[in-house]
């Protein structure tokens, strides 16, 4: 019985095989059709691939055309295609304003550019690309069932864009250019006022002080010692109970015994 099993389903999936390759060679748009659709309910979604790739320019204009174009789409999303299925969703958005699909296939456009969004070290073209389709899809649609996970992915994207720029102010900081330092943290303060990474850039804004007073000429070094002595009281302002506290701590007594020399 194993056997016989085993020989009916070698021979079940050659037939698979055999009509899937006839038609591919196949010049009716038909049966090329109905083998991509069984292919794509099958999860088959590279075959199924290229048989749309073959019907999809004749299809244009067909009263099937909206099913094949929504199949089409969702088989690049599939395979992870993120590229090809943003541009395919987004074409079949613009062709068939009208369709039930519309919504999902708006999402799952803008879904497929957030995941071409690449660490947050590299360049964030398309994590800004990504923000701007997701961001429009949250006003067509802001009743949409996909709103929650939407927004989860628009933050999870921003809190991107803030590391990148801050871990650059952060980069000045470790080279020893502070006063390139100091610049950008405060840039990246003003531009991302909520972030989660205000605390380290403010601790970052006062050993950036500390160490540019430290390592002034006489003639600018009170100045620049009251800075970070400022600059301290803003992280404590932020958060007393800093994880920073302890360097922090003694940044000040430092600052404040090298301030003492100018008071005599």
């Amino acid at each position: 019985m194993k056997q016989l099993f085993f020989l009916a389903l070698v021979l079940l999936l050659f037939s698979s095989c055999s009509q899937y390759q006839k038609a591919l060679k196949s010049e009716d748009v038909a049966t090329k059709y109905n083998m991509a659709e069984k292919l794509y309910d099958q999860q088959k979604y590279t075959k199924a691939l290229r048989l749309f790739e073959q019907i999809a320019p004749s299809y244009r204009g067909k009263p099937q055309a909206e099913k094949m174009f929504y199949m089409y789409a969702k088989s690049f999303y599939a395979i992870e295609e993120y590229y090809s299925s943003g541009y395919q969703f987004e074409s079949f958005a613009s062709s068939y304003p009208k369709s039930e699909k519309l919504e999902e296939a708006s999402y799952l456009g803008a879904i497929s550019y957030s995941k071409l969004s690449p660490v947050y070290s590299l360049d964030q073209v398309d994590t800004y690309k990504a923000i701007d389709k997701l961001q429009t899809f949250i006003n067509i649609y802001p009743n949409s069932q996909y709103l929650t996970e939407t927004n989860v992915i628009v933050k999870e994207l921003r809190e991107k864009l803030e590391k990148k720029s801050f871990e650059i102010a952060k980069q000045y900081n470790t080279i020893s250019d502070y006063k390139s330092a100091l610049i950008a943290l405060d840039i990246f303060i003003a531009d991302f006022p909520g972030t989660p990474f205000k605390e380290e850039a403010l601790f970052y804004k006062l050993d950036s002080s500390y160490k540019l007073a430290v390592n002034s000429i006489n003639s600018k070094m009170q100045e620049r010692l009251i800075v970070a002595k400022t600059a301290y009281t803003n992280l404590i302002k932020f958060n007393a109970n800093t994880t920073f506290k302890g360097q922090a701590d003694a940044m000040l007594v430092s600052i404040e015994n090298d301030l003492k020399q100018f008071s005599k």
